[in-house]
């Protein structure tokens, strides 16, 4: 199976939604959210799903909403991405030793996809665990991206609760790491600030080089 399905339509909810979101903005990319960044990546960073006028405008993941203005910001700071802020799928922006997926590809109704939706993809998923090398590090943006890493590794969830930067030690030899998800609403509320944020990443780095 691929990592990939640019015609999946495996959720009929979110298929559906997708059709109804291009019919009123035919510009918009409005089809499930490849992963971006470097293939042979060792930091993989797993996000909820695409925002509507975010990932699902243009096609990348975090690029052209509010959430992707500290991650690509945090990103370049430590050396992970070649400029700080992500305007377009086409902007010339590289990602260093770093890829950008989600648990759920395809823009959900409200941004919450329902459990049998983040099971559905959590196959993609899968497939793209099987490529990290030994020692890399899966940065999970919230509880969700958390426990859809597990399932995709076939990990009981009780074993390795979520906590902003925890790290988590798992049995293909990566570290799971863990953040709150840098959304509008965490940020703005505190729960998430921006050195918080570069913490998370600097310990990346620090388990990157061990």
């Amino acid at each position: 199976m691929s990592s990939f399905d640019l015609n999946c339509r495996r959720c009929d909810r979110l298929a559906k939604f997708l059709d109804d979101v291009k019919d009123e903005h035919p510009d918009y990319f409005a089809k499930p959210v490849p992963a971006f960044g470097a293939k042979k990546a060792q930091l993989l960073i797993v996000g909820l799903a695409p925002g509507m006028h975010g990932a699902n405008r243009t096609g990348r993941p975090f690029t052209g909403d509010h959430a992707g203005i500290l991650l690509y910001q945090t990103l370049h700071k430590y050396g992970f991405a070649s400029k700080p802020e992500s305007l377009s799928a086409d902007d010339k922006l590289k990602l260093i030793n770093c890829r950008i997926t989600n648990a759920v590809k395809c823009l959900p109704p409200q941004n919450k996809p329902t459990g049998p939706e983040i099971n559905t993809c959590n196959l993609f998923l899968a497939e793209e665990l099987k490529s990290l090398k030994s020692g890399s590090v899966i940065l999970a943006l919230g509880s969700i991206a958390h426990n859809a890493v597990l399932k995709a590794l076939g990990l009981k969830l009780s074993t390795f609760k979520f906590g902003h930067d925890s790290a988590h030690a798992l049995e293909n030899k990566c570290i799971l790491l863990d953040s709150y998800h840098c959304s509008r609403y965490n940020t703005q509320t505190k729960r998430l600030t921006e050195e918080m944020f570069c913490d998370v990443f600097a310990h990346a780095q620090k388990l990157l080089k061990k």
